[in-house]
């Protein structure tokens, strides 16, 4: 096949084009309406009360640790099968970032090894926990609330993988990744990979009022023009700089895209669920170890993960047909940042055997089933098996 397969690509309609132009000739570039349409747009979506646009999910991220108080000393669990930003939001707060393992089937933060971290510290010793919401899988936040409440802890839902993503709880109620029923508070992105693209951009969900109110002066340089929160009042101009916050707005024409994106989100959800079908029937007897797929959960398909114990080859083969495959992730514990810090290869193995043979598969709504066959049959062609 002549045109380049990616892992993973934005599509844009005319409907999107429609949406940023109306923008762009209008009156505001930033700070304007469409931002605040946005984010209730998408609170609905997900079933949270308030949401909160923001420049990248990284800086989500970053001003969620910064809400919840994040700071020297304090100590915060993840996993290491993440990208690095899950686990940097700590750092940049001057926290520790402490790891747990995977589960070995789902691939998500294990309950098991986060509470046996938690167990061999006392109690206070950690702050909170980040759960990643991995290639879509949602994680079962039913019960991290339970062992975060056990332990005093925080939890903040790294949900980038994971918009329309849902999971039934105890209580048979389909609980929305993002939802805030379970987690203080969530994050998406709105990369060009993810469900919902906006160049970039990224979202931040939660049913706190305080909290809400809070990420949106951290947003802000930490200003506020609330005048019940105002030290001072010299007049409608006036406005107060609280603390140290930063500039994390996203713009108008971005939330233009992102909303008109939103609104087609769930036929690029079911659209993904039809390509991680045709994915599963054509490998089940290949000999290549699939994603795992619970059905109690909506899977909301950012990455169809395979294991093979030849990676690379495969990796290699499929660049030369024109297939752009990706890993994810490399374990954030042996990057030599995280390294300075103690953290080594062999502590936690689960997470290392998985980087080890896994491989993300194209996976995007505009990916046609000509171009899916062509990646299938590459695959078993590699594997002798076409």
């Amino acid at each position: 096949m002549n045109t380049p397969i990616p892992y993973g690509r934005q599509t844009i309609t005319d409907d999107d084009i429609q949406a940023v132009n109306e923008v762009l000739r209008g009156e505001y570039l930033t700070q304007g309406p469409k931002i605040a349409e946005l984010e209730t747009a998408f609170a609905k979506y997900v079933g949270a009360k308030y949401a909160v646009a923001i420049s990248n999910g990284t800086a989500a991220l970053h001003l969620c640790a910064m809400a919840l108080g994040v700071k020297e000393g304090t100590r915060v669990i993840t996993t290491p099968i993440t990208f690095a930003a899950s686990a940097n939001c700590v750092r940049y707060c001057g926290g520790e970032v402490w790891f747990a393992d995977i589960e070995q089937d789902t691939f998500t933060l294990s309950l098991i090894k986060t509470r046996e971290l938690l167990e061999s510290k006392p109690k206070g010793f950690f702050s909170g926990i980040i759960p990643v919401d991995f290639a879509g899988l949602p994680t079962n936040l039913e019960a991290f609330r339970a062992l975060a409440d056990e332990f005093g802890c925080w939890i903040i839902e790294d949900a980038c993988h994971a918009p329309g993503g849902s999971f039934v709880n105890s209580a048979s109620e389909r609980i929305l990744c993002g939802s805030g029923k379970y987690a203080e508070l969530a994050i998406f992105s709105f990369h060009p990979v993810k469900h919902i693209a906006a160049g970039e951009g990224g979202m931040i969900t939660t049913n706190d009022e305080a909290l809400f109110k809070h990420l949106l002066r951290l947003r802000t340089h930490g200003i506020t023009r609330e005048t019940d929160l105002l030290v001072e009042n010299h007049g409608a101009w006036y406005y107060e700089m609280q603390e140290l916050g930063y500039n994390y707005r996203i713009t108008d024409f971005q939330a233009a895209l992102a909303l008109s994106q939103l609104n087609r989100a769930d036929s690029g959800l079911k659209r993904r669920q039809e390509i991680a079908d045709r994915y599963t029937e054509a490998f089940t007897k290949a000999g290549i170890e699939l994603p795992f797929v619970q059905e109690a959960s909506q899977h909301a398909w950012h990455l169809y993960v395979i294991r093979i114990e030849n990676r690379k080859a495969l990796y290699d083969y499929l660049r030369t047909q024109n297939i752009f495959c990706q890993v994810h992730y490399i374990p954030v514990h042996t990057m030599p940042y995280y390294k300075q810090f103690g953290w080594k290869k062999g502590d936690f193995p689960l997470s290392e055997v998985y980087y080890d043979k896994c491989l993300s598969l194209p996976m995007y709504p505009a990916l046609s089933n000509e171009q899916q066959d062509y990646v299938i049959q590459s695959v078993l062609a590699f594997l002798g098996k076409a």
